[in-house]
């Protein structure tokens, strides 16, 4: 049988390797452990199905990829092939190890062997980008290795904001396969256009890798980079085709064209084959501790996945546990080492974290001992979930939800990628969306993945680019269509502002500074802040400027490869935290407070009595004070004032009121009304990602049992960014199924009064108080009553589906 995959660059024999179903159950042996296994579900192996590449392709590269080990393509790279061919955008969205990688670099080396016969200029080029500086460096390796016999034909480099300035001049000259990130085409490329003008004059193809993860502010960011370049192509006089490449998602093709602008095709039928897949569902078991307001607590997922990585250590299962948060993926394995060294010392060196924030030769070390075999289990952030190539891994761990299905199937495929089989195991954390899903399995595994939520018209996004794309170029009314209808009626805010002057037909930037830098594509809002260490001055790292206050404050504890650092000075004007290394017994997690106020109701909605809306509001949210909680157990110690500045958010948001006669009927008295609004808050963002494609970081909410603004007892749900990202207006219109699941979520659980799997947030700025769960039931009960039909139309529904009584429950790290 005709072979297809890359060569294994493990030191692991494939045929060698345990069963998934042996290493679940050795997991699952120690003392109470099966009782932690909510459900199994096992996938089946899949054969492959096999094409013959396009007759167009140059027999050089077809001989080149036959040398790497691939004798015949699967059935969906040819149709890619063909289509990129045939000059037409494609999106590819298959499993995870499919091959999508050599289904856009047969047809892109094809090109650039064929350019460089060209008897003038430089031949056909290709743009790639990728979210993550790691991605990039590891698909230039790739190409290097595949394109190896094409020797000079094919001139890759990495050109990103790590690529020594020596190298910079010869890649924009030399370099026809040139791949960087979106923040440094943003950045770098764009605004200096002429000295790219040969590679952008013969641009002929755009590589998008992982597309799926452009999604809310940045995804709306990064789809006004790509008109910005596009609109320089055409000035240079090219018109480069777009190849797409996804995981698994709803309607690709259609969120791959409002990322770029131009008619997408899209490539979903995966012909690769693919090993068995035993996926289990695990939720950590009841301490004898109790926390806020005497409820049950539950054994933290931080911990539970720490047992797992170490057990899976020592099996010699080769394992990655994916962690939502930097700290998290430090503390994992942090404590893995430690259990680790007190089994076989030599096992503790081989367990690391990988996240964002490291220097790049830290980042570069850690990829290179992973791709060698000398690492055995890794605790990463998402940055590996993306399609860095870890082939040889055994298991993945899933610390907690990771906020789409889409984003929970890229995560688990990240095992099993030499076709054999593979276990991934999702521990829950305690809080209602993980609680729900792991005893609801149906809504993981027979629910289709989520669509791409992006907003390019937001007015936050599009007015930098605007201003962006002026100073590359002036501005023509031709040029707006490419921009979208918002953006002809901002150019007269613009020209207010004095960042725009018309001259006769084009606008023009009239400042000094470069337009480029006034927005952050990331939505991350300003100068990261560099933590340093006092007593040497050296540089650990970065931490985003919108998560500083609450993760960088005075007394927070930093987590730096394995070492616990102290911060003893946050200077916000500088952007610096001043840490020193110690040894603290607890974690930090910081409180703050929110308050909102409706600016205007774009959508009102009769539910019974009460109103459904959707409008833009106000959100001045506050660091306060930070917790310090006991390692592994989570245990309040105590509870330290803040001092930091307010700041203030203009976003969109969904909200709901009830009446009187409401509270009537659900019995709701005003001594539990703000219990009962707070608890259905809580648990409402809970479940919301599991509607949109967000997470608790991307949204935030307050409940209020008389807002000012309403007259009603009121509970808001809200994008955590400037201008909106899109989920709240999936909220909006997916109200209906989306409450009903919050209220199954809270009458579902076993607690008496409420606890982190249904009502409790860990964040809440008003420790917890007042909650009433029994009242929130009743309340989303009469509420549903009156909810009408869910009719989603193209017409009515997004393009893309997209606190408290001053209470920051929920408020995200920073507006």
């Amino acid at each position: 049988m005709a072979k297809n995959h890359r060569s294994d660059r493990t030191r692991t024999d494939p045929a060698s390797r345990p069963a998934p179903d042996a290493v679940l159950d050795r997991l699952a042996s120690g003392p109470g452990r099966a009782s932690r296994i909510t459900h199994t579900e096992h996938l089946p192996p899949r054969e492959g199905r096999h094409a013959v590449w396009p007759d167009r392709i140059r027999a050089e590269v077809v001989a080149a990829v036959r040398a790497a080990g691939i004798e015949h393509p699967w059935a969906h790279q040819a149709r890619v092939a063909e289509h990129a061919l045939d000059g037409d955008s494609v999106v590819v969205a298959t499993g995870t190890a499919s091959g999508k990688s050599l289904a856009y670099l047969v047809p892109v080396l094809s090109a650039l062997v064929e350019g460089s016969e060209a008897p003038n200029g430089r031949g056909a080029t290709t743009l790639y980008l990728a979210p993550t500086k790691a991605l990039a460096a590891d698909q230039c390796r790739s190409v290097k290795e595949l394109s190896h016999p094409l020797g000079h034909l094919v001139r890759a480099a990495v050109y990103d904001g790590d690529t020594p300035f020596e190298e910079r001049e010869w890649i924009r000259q030399y370099g026809n396969y040139v791949l960087t990130n979106p923040d440094m085409l943003h950045r770098g490329i764009l605004p200096s256009h002429p000295r790219w003008s040969s590679f952008l004059k013969s641009l002929k193809y755009v590589v998008i890798d992982e597309c799926h993860t452009y999604r809310g502010v940045f995804g709306s960011h990064v789809a006004q980079v790509l008109r910005r370049l596009r609109r320089l192509c055409a000035r240079y006089g090219a018109s480069p085709v777009f190849l797409l490449a996804s995981a698994t998602a709803a309607e690709p093709a259609v969120a791959a064209r409002r990322l770029t602008g131009v008619p997408v095709l899209e490539v979903a039928d995966d012909a690769s084959p693919r090993g068995e897949l035993v996926f289990a569902l695990w939720e950590p078991p009841l301490t004898e501790l109790h926390g806020e307001k005497g409820a049950p607590v539950r054994r933290t997922a931080t911990a539970e996945a720490a047992d797992l990585l170490t057990d899976l250590t020592v099996q010699g299962v080769r394992s990655v546990a994916f962690v939502r948060s930097r700290r998290g993926a430090e503390l994992i394995s942090v404590i893995s080492q430690e259990r680790l060294a007190e089994v076989d010392r030599s096992l503790a060196g081989r367990v690391a974290a990988y996240r964002g924030g490291y220097l790049p030769e830290e980042r570069r070390a850690l990829e290179q001992a992973l791709h060698s075999g000398e690492l055995l289990g890794l605790a990463a952030t998402n940055a590996l979930e993306l399609g860095i190539d870890v082939s040889g891994l055994d298991a993945v761990v899933i610390v907690g939800y990771p906020g789409t299905r889409a984003s929970l199937w890229q995560q688990a495929g990240r095992a099993g990628r030499s076709g054999q089989g593979a276990l991934a195991v999702l521990v829950a954390r305690d809080d209602p969306l993980d609680t729900f899903l792991v005893h609801h399995p149906e809504a993981l595994f027979d629910q289709p993945v989520e669509s791409t939520v992006l907003d390019p018209d937001n007015p936050y996004v599009l007015a930098p680019h605007l201003c962006a794309a002026a100073a590359e170029l002036p501005l023509t009314d031709e040029d707006l269509d490419l921009f979208g209808p918002a953006g002809r009626g901002l150019l007269p805010q613009l020209e207010a502002a004095k960042l725009l002057r018309r001259r006769t037909r084009a606008w023009h930037w009239t400042r000094r500074e470069r337009a480029a830098d006034l927005t952050d594509i990331r939505g991350e809002g300003g100068r990261p802040v560099q933590v340093v260490e006092t007593g040497t001055g050296r540089l650990l790292g970065t931490v985003d400027a919108g998560a500083a206050h609450s993760t960088v404050h005075e007394g927070a504890v930093h987590l730096h490869q394995g070492r616990t650092y102290l911060v003893r000075s946050l200077d916000l004007e500088d952007s610096v935290a001043l840490v020193e290394e110690a040894a603290p017994p607890y974690s930090t997690v910081a409180r703050d407070t929110t308050s909102i106020s409706v600016l205007e109701k774009d959508v009102e909605v009769p539910w019974g009595d009460g109103r459904l809306c959707y409008g833009s509001v106000e959100v001045t949210n506050q660091v306060v004070s930070y917790l310090r909680r006991r390692l592994i157990s989570g245990e309040v110690l105590g509870e330290t004032k803040l001092d930091l500045p307010p700041r203030t958010l203009r976003t969109r948001a969904v909200w709901w009121t009830v009446t009187e006669d409401q509270l009537d009927r659900a019995r709701i008295n005003p001594e539990i009304l703000g219990g009962s609004l707070h608890a259905a808050e809580h648990a409402s963002i809970g479940l919301l990602p599991l509607f949109a494609t967000c997470d608790r970081w991307d949204i935030g909410g307050v409940s209020i049992p008389l807002h000012p603004d309403t007259l009603l007892p009121t509970v808001f749900v809200y994008d955590g960014h400037p201008g909106g990202a899109g989920f709240a207006e999936r909220a909006f219109h997916t109200a209906r199924s989306w409450l009903t699941a919050t209220r199954q979520a809270i009458a579902s659980c076993e607690c008496d009064a409420g606890c982190p799997s249904c009502i409790q947030s860990p964040k809440c700025g008003n420790g917890n108080d007042p909650l009433h769960k029994r009242g929130a039931v009743r309340l989303l009960t009469v509420l549903l009553e009156g909810a009408p039909e869910e009719k989603e139309t193209a017409d009515e529904a997004p393009e893309q589906p997209p606190g408290d009584p001053a209470d920051p429950s929920e408020a995200p790290p920073g507006p």
